[in-house]
């Protein structure tokens, strides 16, 4: 189970498998994530990434295998008291309470995850507020925030919580080049302060750029593990991504990520394949 850290593993998946009927989206898999790490996983449709992350934060069980957070076996514990334990995440659709204004989804997630009460509470929601550049919009309803805020309040709300392990799905899915940049800023200030984070992301050249380890789910089992360009240029992850629009894409990302990789098109600019997530 490595870890791509020298520090004491936070997280560790065990031995996971689950299927549902034939489909198997976790085949045996083990995992190490330290404190302070930024891992991406990328993979393509139906490979199971977001079934991982629910076993994780505890929204899925798996068959078998275990999952520990700091050294304790959290396997039989419900989201609720994952989540007071130090699991954060986020959801690839938005799930605010749309009647409640913008400040008192941030509360909820204080004073119910956090476990913070009265000041604290407050002060800790305002402070995430201005984390996520959602200061503006404190006092307006969540139901009435457009894409790119939703996804803020979304980031916002699982930082509320106060995580030791933070949990992104597809934080950056349907936003523009700048508005993705301005939510990979806030990232790199998360995982600045020791947070650990997985992201799991369609916008692949974003989690590239972003992440210091990659890993390629598929089949149930992750293909590779390692820096992000190594990952991106590894024969078996270019293997699953087919159509040169993928390749194009997955050759950019690898690009940005410090290297030319052979055989993929780095400068096909008019290219709007994308990668599957």
């Amino acid at each position: 189970m490595p870890s791509s850290s020298s520090g004491a593993t936070l997280l560790e998946l065990d031995g996971i498998t689950k299927s549902f009927g034939r489909v198997v989206v976790a085949d045996d898999l083990s995992l190490g994530v330290s404190a302070g790490d930024l891992v991406g996983i990328v993979g393509p449709n139906g490979a199971g990434k977001t079934s991982v992350f629910s076993i994780i934060s505890g929204d899925l069980s798996p068959d078998s295998g275990q999952v520990r957070l700091g050294g304790e076996v959290v396997t039989g514990l419900d989201a609720a008291a994952r989540c007071r334990r130090g699991i954060g995440r986020t959801y690839q659709v938005p799930r605010p309470f749309g009647a409640m204004t913008v400040f008192e989804n941030v509360l909820v997630a204080a004073q119910q995850g956090a476990r913070m009460h009265r000041r604290a509470s407050y002060a800790w929601a305002s402070a995430v507020l201005d984390l996520t550049g959602l200061a503006t919009e404190a006092n307006g309803l969540a139901g009435n925030l457009g894409l790119l805020q939703r996804k803020r309040l979304e980031l916002a709300r699982a930082l509320a919580t106060r995580p030791q392990l933070l949990l992104l799905d597809e934080v950056a899915g349907g936003l523009t080049d700048p508005e993705v940049a301005q939510l990979a800023e806030i990232v790199a200030i998360v995982s600045a302060d020791g947070i650990a984070i997985i992201w799991i992301e369609h916008v692949v050249r974003a989690l590239a750029s972003s992440v210091r380890r990659l890993l390629c789910l598929a089949g149930g089992k992750f293909i590779a593990d390692g820096p992000p360009a190594a990952v991106l240029a590894d024969p078996a992850v270019r293997e699953v991504f087919l159509g040169t629009g993928v390749r194009s894409q997955a050759g950019d990302a690898a690009a940005a990520a410090g290297l030319a990789v052979e055989g993929l098109r780095v400068d096909d600019a008019a290219d709007n394949g994308t990668w599957p997530a």
